[in-house]
């Protein structure tokens, strides 16, 4: 059994969302021993924002006449896609960034997109796990629901787009921890931190039994 996971946290070293993925990799790595992992970090190794424009303009330029900075750009693509295809699994952590994806998460999307074509079901009926955290409050009822802007487009990729059978999993007030202006809200951060870890370790075990 095969495993892709990727992280996109700018802070690798204290992230959510890399640590609701942990505990959802742990689940499966512990029901599949002998499995393999294939980890990409974009927060610590963003893909060159570059490479896209290149990529992109390729698919209506004639292979033979595509310059070598076009080769290399959906060599990227394809290499990325693969990764996808490759997997019996996916884990896929993105936490929301001014109410929107990772800069490096979008990248990543469009070269994938590039390198596979617009209508590759990537991960088609596969089990994959989304988590994504939040440093404010968006829930329902809440003064900023409707700002998320983030979710959404990620589940219209990997469900949608690339067939995923997707799961999601929230983690809100990650900066009540940090941020006076939240410290009324430090109890409920702490249950919604609980509610997310336990919620991660059971999506872990069903994409491990999948």
């Amino acid at each position: 059994m095969h495993l892709f996971r990727l992280d996109t946290s700018i802070t690798p070293g204290s992230s959510t969302s890399a640590e609701l993925a942990t505990a959802a990799e742990t689940e499966w790595a512990a029901a599949h021993p002998a499995g393999t992992v294939t980890r990409r970090d974009l927060g610590s190794a963003p893909l060159p924002g570059d490479l896209w424009a290149p990529a992109a303009l390729a698919a209506f330029t004639p292979e033979e006449q595509r310059t070598p900075e076009q080769r290399a750009a959906v060599g990227v693509g394809v290499e990325l896609a693969d990764e996808l295809r490759a997997a019996d699994a996916a884990i896929v952590a993105v936490p929301l960034y001014n109410w929107g994806v990772p800069q490096h998460f979008k990248t990543w999307v469009d070269l994938v997109v590039a390198g596979a074509g617009p209508t590759a079901e990537l991960l088609k009926d596969k089990p994959v796990l989304l988590v994504t955290s939040f440093g404010g409050g968006f829930a329902p009822g809440t003064p900023r629901e409707g700002w998320d802007h983030s979710t959404p487009y990620v589940e219209r990729i990997l469900r949608d787009v690339w067939g995923a059978d997707l799961t999601t999993v929230r983690r809100e007030l990650t900066l009540a921890a940090v941020n006076p202006a939240m410290a009324h809200l430090r109890d409920l951060a702490a249950e919604h931190h609980t509610r997310a870890l336990d919620a991660a370790r059971t999506a872990g075990k069903t994409l491990a039994g999948a």
